[in-house]
């Protein structure tokens, strides 16, 4: 088997991970913020290590403002529907997955798409011309999960401060590929998946907070979280105040795992590899006849997400040739972003898509590109 979805979800998972998910299952067991015995104080501790260690990684200023989720997807949801109201205008990107575009549509609020480019990428002159009165929130991935394409976040940013304009970046296919550094961009919110980039379970994520869009922004869950347990108001501080309920340790500990590893390897050292292995693969793409890359041939902009459409077969039936006759695992389809596929000219009929990652070898590459030629 070759694995090539690590967009959809890593694997397999940094070393350690089932470890310490099994560890904390069978060996601690307790929950945190109820109780004061000791294994529920060290459990505690290992919760603020996860929050120092996120705010190390993406630089961010307080662990008081790192909040975890149940994923990305529940963290935009919290940072697009606790801050909107009706009557409130949003811009997004073109190249926007479901998870930003359903809360949106969901809440009824008016957006704006941000034109990009066949390549997937900003087409930076439109944006300014979009903006109204009324212009409340940009939210906008970093980095497509169809094509890999990586916004330039920071010319984005200016933008928005100039009009005061709050920017909430969603990281799911950039957060441990890519450096993101939360406060040289000045952003709201960054909503970060655990069991992508950053090799840990599913069912974690994070939402970091500036200090001024917290404060601006309300809870969607209201429960016990462990303190001020004499009033049934939400505690005003946080994380308490987005934090309501069971955290989910296990996910926790596995995902403290992970990030440890991280550290060890190093966010450069594994660029520089997922690099060559995409330039290894849209290389070889690029010498067959019968498929087309989709999205950008440079990896100076791309994260290794590498989308390929079949000129003469059906990219399902594509797909499915490529498991059952090769065991290269893809994902085909629409990939839960319609609008990207309008842009980049695949709707309705999608892409295969493939996404190497950190344990992927050279040789699985060439496997792969042969597959390829063989299938189209």
């Amino acid at each position: 088997m070759i694995y090539m979805d690590n967009a959809a979800t890593s694997f397999p998972k940094a070393p350690g991970v089932g470890q310490a998910m099994l560890d904390y299952i069978e060996q601690v067991g307790v929950n945190i913020n109820r109780s004061v015995y000791a294994p529920a104080t060290e459990a505690g501790l290992q919760v603020l290590t996860l929050r120092e260690k996120l705010c190390g990684l993406f630089h961010h200023d307080s662990p008081n403002r790192v909040i975890l989720t149940a994923g990305a997807t529940a963290a935009l949801n919290f940072a697009i529907k606790g801050f909107l109201h009706a009557g409130d205008h949003v811009l997004v990107s073109a190249m926007e997955h479901n998870a930003v575009m359903r809360p949106l549509v969901q809440l009824g609020v008016d957006f704006d798409r941000i034109p990009c480019d066949q390549e997937g990428f900003l087409r930076m002159d439109t944006m300014e011309a979009l903006i109204r009165p009324e212009t409340r929130l940009c939210v906008m991935n970093h980095a497509s999960n169809v094509c890999g394409s990586v916004q330039d976040v920071a010319a984005v940013s200016r933008i928005c401060r100039k009009h005061g304009i709050p920017l909430v970046l969603d990281a799911s296919q950039s957060a441990g590929h890519i450096p993101i550094d939360f406060q040289a961009l000045e952003l709201a919110a960054l909503a970060v998946p655990g069991h992508k980039g950053l090799l840990g379970p599913q069912g974690i994520g994070a939402l970091l907070l500036s200090k001024d869009y917290a404060e601006s922004l309300s809870p969607l869950i209201a429960g016990g979280t462990g303190s001020m347990s004499d009033s049934e108001e939400l505690p005003p501080y946080l994380p308490d105040r987005f934090e309501s309920g069971t955290a989910n340790l296990p996910g926790i500990y596995g995902w403290l795992a992970a990030l440890e590893y991280l550290e060890q390897v190093g966010l450069e050292a594994r660029q520089q590899q997922e690099r060559l292995l995409t330039e290894r693969l849209i290389r070889g793409i690029g010498q067959i006849e019968g498929v087309q890359l989709v999205g950008c041939k440079s990896t100076d902009r791309r994260v290794a997400v590498v989308a390929v459409d079949y000129l003469h077969r059906d990219n399902a039936e594509a797909a499915d040739r490529l498991e059952q006759e090769f065991g290269i695992l893809t994902r085909c389809g629409l990939h839960c972003a319609p609008s990207a596929h309008k842009t980049l000219g695949t709707f309705p009929r999608g892409v295969v898509r493939f996404s190497p990652g950190w344990n992927t070898t050279i040789e699985e590459i060439d496997r792969t590109i042969a597959a390829i030629a063989a299938t189209v």
